[in-house]
C-alpha cells in the first residue's frame, strides 16, 4: 500500500516541497526559488524536478510509493477541474496545472488555493485538529483564510470563496487593493499594525519605540508595539488595544456566520500567543451572537507555521 505523499507550497518567492508519511510527519524537504517572472512550463518543470529529487533521496519510486502529489498555489483555483483560473502574483490565466503536471509525473495530482491548503494542514494535523468545522485565519501581509466544513474545504461555487480579509469592518474606511474601502485586512493584518505603528512613531518622535527600532522605521514590524506594551509604554499599549479590537471585530463576524468549533490564528503575529489571543477571546465572548449558549467557538494559535501548506497540500487527496 502506498504510504507517502508529496506536498508542494508554491509561492511567489519560493517553491517548498515535503515528503510526508501517513502520520503527517515531514520526512524531507526541498526549497527552490520560484524565479518569477517566467513561463508556466518552466515552473511546472521545476516542481516536477523537485518531486523526482525528493523521491530519489528517500529511495522511493514515484509511481509505486507516492500515492499523490498535492500543490497549494496562490490564485483562484478550481480544484475540481485542476485549473488555476487566475494567479495575479504569477500573471497566469487558465493555467491547466493538474493536467500539465500529470504529463510530467506518474502520480495523481491535486491542486488547491494555498491559503485553503494551509488551513487544511492545520485542520488535519495542527491547531484545528479534531474539529468538525474550523476557520483558519493568517494575519500576515494581508489576511489569508480557509474554511473547513464537515472536513471539506469550502471555496464557493466559483472557487473564490473564503476571502474573509475582504469583508468590510469600516464603511468608507482605508482603501484596499481589492478596490473596496474599509476591508478587515487593512486594519487587522500584521502589515496594518506595522503601518499604524510607524505612523504613531512619526507623530511621537520621543517615544521609546524609536529605541526598540534603533531609530529606523524600516526596522519596525508587528512585534514592535507588543514589545513596547510589555515595557509599559502607553502608546504601544494603545496600538495593541486598537489592534485587538480590529482582530476581534472580524472574528466575531466570522463566528456569527459559521459558528465554527475552532478559529485557528496563524501568521507571525500569532506568536504573541496569549498576549493577543486572550483579550481577543474576551471581546469575542462578550459580543458574538451565541454568547449566551454553552457551545462557544475556541480561538487558538496555529501550530504548524511554515509546514501547514506542505502538510495540507500533501493531504489534498483526502478531499477527492
Amino acid at each position: 500500500m502506498k504510504r507517502y505523499t508529496i506536498g508542494i507550497d508554491l509561492g511567489g518567492t519560493n517553491i517548498a516541497a515535503g515528503l510526508v508519511d501517513e502520520d503527517n510527519r515531514i520526512l524531507d524537504t526541498i526549497s527552490r526559488k520560484t524565479n518569477l517572472p517566467r513561463p508556466e512550463a518552466e515552473v511546472e518543470q521545476e516542481i516536477a524536478a523537485i518531486c523526482i529529487e525528493l523521491a530519489a533521496r528517500s529511495r522511493l519510486d514515484l509511481a509505486q510509493d507516492i500515492a499523490w502529489i498535492g500543490i497549494g498555489t496562490p490564485g483562484s483555483v478550481n480544484s475540481g477541474t485542476g485549473v488555476v483560473e487566475f494567479n495575479a502574483n504569477f500573471g497566469y490565466h487558465n493555467w491547466h496545472l493538474s493536467e500539465h503536471m500529470a504529463r510530467l509525473l506518474p502520480c495523481r495530482i491535486y491542486i488547491e488555493n494555498d491559503a485553503n491548503a494551509a488551513a487544511y494542514g492545520e485542520f488535519i494535523a495542527g491547531g484545528a485538529k479534531g474539529a468538525k468545522c474550523a476557520v483558519v485565519i493568517t494575519l500576515g501581509t494581508g489576511i489569508g483564510s480557509g474554511i473547513i466544513i464537515d472536513g471539506k474545504i469550502f471555496s464557493g461555487f466559483n472557487s473564490a470563496g473564503a476571502e474573509i480579509g475582504h469583508t468590510v469592518i469600516e464603511i468608507d474606511g482605508r482603501p484596499c487593493m481589492c478596490g473596496r474601502r474599509g476591508c478587515w485586512e487593512k486594519y487587522a493584518s500584521a502589515r496594518s499594525l506595522t503601518e499604524d505603528t510607524r505612523r504613531a512613531m512619526q507623530a511621537h518622535p520621543l517615544n521609546m519605540m524609536w529605541d526598540l527600532a534603533d531609530g529606523d522605521l524600516k526596522r519596525v514590524n508587528a512585534k514592535t508595539a507588543f514589545d513596547a506594551m510589555r515595557a509599559g509604554d502607553e502608546l504601544g499599549t494603545h496600538l495593541v488595544e486598537n489592534y485587538v479590537h480590529y482582530v476581534a471585530c472580524g472574528l466575531i463576524n466570522v463566528i456569527n456566520i459559521f459558528q465554527p468549533e475552532i478559529i485557528c490564528i496563524g501568521g507571525g503575529v500569532s506568536r504573541e500567543g496569549d498576549t493577543l489571543l486572550q483579550p481577543v477571546q474576551r471581546l469575542v465572548d462578550a459580543e458574538d451572537y451565541a454568547r449566551t449558549g454553552d457551545s462557544r467557538t475556541k480561538i487558538v494559535a496555529a501550530t504548524l507555521r511554515n509546514d501547514a501548506g506542505i502538510i495540507g497540500a500533501a493531504n489534498l487527496g483526502r478531499q477527492s
